[in-house]
């Protein structure tokens, strides 16, 4: 091959493929270190400018892989996570941001407190 890459021919229907073929390194110029590298670095919560600067690749490139990577971890998820049965739901994070707000908080009572309930 002039690329170096090799080709395969599917026995069913005659089409040819690559090894690559429907991964996130599939049809780009970009090798695959540098795209572990971007999505480390997304992963670690750097912004995609940031990305794009220290990896000296394109705005559009970096946002590219990054799309590209999340819809093939949905399609993982969509595929493992399916009829799942919950009995509890835990929501400390939510209580901490919304009902834990000041404005929220009700001031204690003399009531509650000689019944021992706060």
């Amino acid at each position: 091959m002039p690329n170096g890459h090799q080709r395969y021919r599917c026995p069913a229907c005659h089409q040819t493929f690559c090894e690559s073929f429907d991964s996130l390194y599939y049809r780009r110029h970009v090798s695959p270190e540098h795209i572990r590298q971007v999505l480390q670095a997304h992963s670690e919560g750097s912004s995609l400018r940031g990305i794009s600067r220290t990896t000296k690749h394109a705005d559009n490139t970096v946002v590219s892989i990054v799309r590209a990577a999340s819809q093939k971890a949905q399609l993982v998820h969509n595929g493992e996570v399916q009829a799942v049965q919950t009995e509890e739901v835990s929501a400390d994070e939510m209580w901490s941001f919304v009902s834990k707000n000041k404005n929220n908080v009700q001031p204690r009572t003399e009531s509650a407190e000689t019944v021992g309930l706060v």
